[in-house]
């Protein structure tokens, strides 16, 4: 990818942020229910509900509040949350680095057992071990990450309860910690009791966010492996007398990864919107979970800097992922 295709796809974030922006703050006060009227006690005044709208600039005209708004997003002020009566910037980063955590664990795991598998299933091509591998490969991929989380929680949870299911850490082993990325913090201060907890809450989620994502990188590298083994480089090794397993990782691996981490970064999106459901399932402290808290409490400014936070995510995560391709395919850097 030219410098010039880099500043293009820059280009383009303000307005995409601004859209998506204008579309979520317009549903959000077209959809019946008053958030004023949620949090409000029982017996509330009038005079009291007309000050609380005036404080969340809710008794302006939607145009007005809209560019109001706009203004402040724009400064780094997403607003105040009307349920958690904190600044949205810092409830979003406090939850964030959780979700972050999560997400990358599960990327890097779904990674390495679709790669695995993959591999596997290309060396036994042909034999009645691939078709065990590809069926259950299917059966992976046919169930969403939420039923996942469903499945572990009642496998770990009630029938052999050897992992927590709940929380991101043992009360217990709480510390006064600096940021709040507490793994990556725990591991540099060798807080290895501390990771080692963490890490034993995240196992599940992550490994029910991580499964159909593998399964789908074992598909598209097992598929690509097998285009690449038929092509002319691969057979004028196999001429020279390189063995299968030799072609396989110097020649033809090389060329499949290419598609498929391209591919492969549409699901990590994708495995980023997962995260609401499955932290929720699990009570995990993440920005998912918050997101449904906030739905549920109608919560319009912390609604929005969540959705406008995800936004973000996902346009990273795609140029991050076209990036990497141009740095694995020449041609494209030049092309």
């Amino acid at each position: 990818m030219r410098w010039s295709a880099i500043l293009k796809r820059l280009a383009l974030i303000p307005p995409t942020l601004l859209g998506v922006g204008a579309i979520v703050f317009v549903l959000l006060r077209v959809v019946p229910g008053d958030p004023i009227a949620m949090m409000i006690p029982p017996g509330a005044s009038p005079a009291d509900i007309t000050r609380m709208r005036a404080l969340y600039g809710l008794d302006q005209p939607l145009l007005s509040q809209f560019i109001t708004w706009l203004g402040q997003v724009a400064t780094g002020d997403f607003g105040r949350s009307i349920s958690l009566r904190q600044q949205v910037f810092e409830l979003v980063g406090t939850r964030l680095p959780a979700t972050l955590e999560l997400a990358s664990l599960s990327v890097v795991m779904a990674l390495l057992m679709g790669g695995a598998v993959a591999l596997v299933g290309s060396l036994m091509r042909g034999t009645r071990a691939e078709w065990l591998l590809d069926t259950a490969n299917g059966v992976f991929l046919a169930i969403p990450d939420f039923l996942w989380a469903l499945i572990l929680l009642l496998g770990f949870g009630v029938l052999l309860p050897l992992l927590p299911i709940s929380g991101r850490l043992d009360p217990q082993l709480a510390v006064a910690f600096r940021t709040h990325f507490y793994l990556i913090e725990s591991l540099l201060t060798l807080r290895l009791d501390v990771a080692a907890d963490l890490l034993r809450h995240m196992l599940l989620p992550s490994l029910a966010l991580a499964l159909p994502f593998a399964a789908l990188v074992a598909r598209l590298l097992k598929a690509q492996l097998a285009e690449a083994e038929d092509q002319d480089y691969a057979q004028i090794a196999r001429t020279r007398g390189f063995s299968r397993t030799t072609i396989l990782q110097r020649e033809v691996f090389p060329n499949a990864l290419i598609p498929t981490v391209a591919l492969s970064g549409v699901q990590v999106t994708l495995l980023l919107g997962g995260t609401v459901l499955v932290e929720r399932i699990f009570s995990y402290e993440g920005i998912g979970n918050m997101a449904i808290d906030a739905v549920i409490n109608r919560d319009f400014p912390l609604i929005q800097g969540l959705i406008l936070t995800f936004a973000v995510l996902f346009i990273a995560l795609n140029l991050a992922v076209d990036l990497l391709v141009a740095l694995l395919d020449p041609r494209l850097r030049h092309g």
